[in-house]
């Protein structure tokens, strides 16, 4: 709000006075909007902290839960990968024999169902062959453990990917 000449002289104030008025106005505006957007720049900075500590365990710039993705991958590390689709969130590797147990080798497939680092975001398929009259491979089943037990895997190493960025 500006003061005129005309409102200045209706008040009666001497000259010096007035510019002192003006100026003491000015500054108080100032001083208001100044405020104002102090507090605006820390409400500003206050979401941006929450969405960070909160955004991360949706992270999908790869189609998927990216630290899901990167856990699977990790975990699968020692296993030769066939396919791999970060759009659609899967993983399949080839088959792998334990150098321990040659007569032995899986396969697994890996599906990340969600954006969000959730327990029911990732759902893992394995497949088992032994070897029989040392050239055929038999399909043989694969104990629902052993799955549960690498889906474990791969969402505690999501949630330590998750921690590990938030910290910095």
């Amino acid at each position: 709000m500006t003061l005129s000449a005309k409102m200045i002289n209706s008040l009666r104030i001497p000259g010096f006075l007035a510019g002192t008025a003006v100026r003491a106005l000015a500054v108080g505006a100032l001083v208001v909007s100044i405020g104002a957007c102090t507090h605006h720049r820390h409400q500003v900075k206050k979401k941006l902290h929450e969405a960070a500590v909160l955004a991360p365990s949706k992270v999908t710039t790869i189609g998927v839960n990216a630290y899901l993705w990167r856990a699977t991958l990790d975990t699968l590390s020692f296993m030769p990968l066939l396919q791999t689709d970060s759009n659609g969130g899967v993983i399949v590797t080839d088959w792998y024999a334990n150098p321990k147990n040659p007569g032995e080798r899986v396969k697994v497939t890996v599906s990340i169902l969600d954006q969000d680092l959730r327990a029911d975001a990732v759902r893992v398929v394995a497949s088992r062959q032994v070897l029989q009259h040392g050239d055929v491979w038999i399909d043989a089943p694969v104990e629902a453990a052993t799955v549960q037990k690498l889906e474990d895997v791969i969402l505690t190493r999501a949630r330590d990917l998750r921690r590990r960025t938030i910290r910095g």
